[in-house]
C-alpha cells in the first residue's frame, strides 16, 4: 500500500524529523532537555560527558547519536525480516562511537572535532532460515537504514543563527 502511494505520488514520500532544545536554566551548562518530534514533543534530558567536563548524569549527544543508529538499524532489520518472511527470535544491536576529545576541547588542533569511528555489534537470531537469506537481510538493512547511510555518507548541514543583544 505504501509502495503504491509513493510510486504514484513521490512528493508524499518526503517526511521531516525534528528535535528542538529551548534553553532553560541557562546557568547550568551541563544539562538541558531536548524535545523530540514536533508533534509528540517527547522531553529527553541531556547531560555533558565527563570527558569534556560534564557530570554525565544523563545521556549525552554522542549517546543519542548511537541510540539513533542502533534503533534505526534494529527497526530496519525487523521491517526487512518481515518482508522476507524471516522469523526473528532475538535481536541485539549495539552502536559504539569513538572520539578523541582533544579536538573539541581545542587542546590539539590536529585532532578533528568529530567521532573518529563508529561500530555496530549486531546479534540476530532467526528461526528456520538460511545463511543466504540472513545475508540478504543484513545487506538490505545496510542499504535501507537511513541513519546508517546518512552517517556513512555525511550530508551538508545548514545553520541559521539569529542573535540579539539586550541592555
Amino acid at each position: 500500500m505504501l509502495y503504491e502511494k509513493y510510486q504514484n505520488n513521490p512528493k508524499s514520500a518526503w517526511i521531516t524529523d525534528a528535535a528542538e532544545v529551548i534553553g532553560t536554566n541557562l546557568q547550568d551548562p551541563f544539562r538541558t532537555t531536548v524535545s523530540i518530534n514536533d508533534k509528540m514533543k517527547v522531553p529527553f534530558k541531556i547531560g555533558v560527558h565527563k570527558a569534556v567536563g560534564g557530570d554525565h548524569d544523563f545521556p549525552n549527544p554522542g549517546d543519542l547519536l548511537c541510540a539513533s543508529l542502533a534503533s534505526c538499524f534494529e527497526s530496519t532489520v525487523r521491517l526487512i525480516s518481515n518482508k522476507l518472511g524471516i522469523t526473528l527470535l532475538e535481536t541485539n544491536i549495539k552502536a559504539i562511537a569513538h572520539i578523541d576529545v582533544r579536538g573539541t576541547l581545542m587542546i590539539d588542533k590536529t585532532v578533528p572535532v568529530e567521532f573518529q569511528s563508529m561500530h555496530i555489534d549486531a546479534l540476530i537470531i532467526a528461526m528456520n532460515t538460511s545463511e543466504k537469506l540472513l545475508d540478504t537481510l543484513i545487506k538490505g538493512a545496510k542499504q535501507s537504514c537511513i541513519v546508517y547511510k546518512t552517517i556513512r555518507k555525511g550530508i551538508p548541514i545548514t545553520l541559521k543563527v539569529n542573535t540579539k543583544i539586550k541592555t
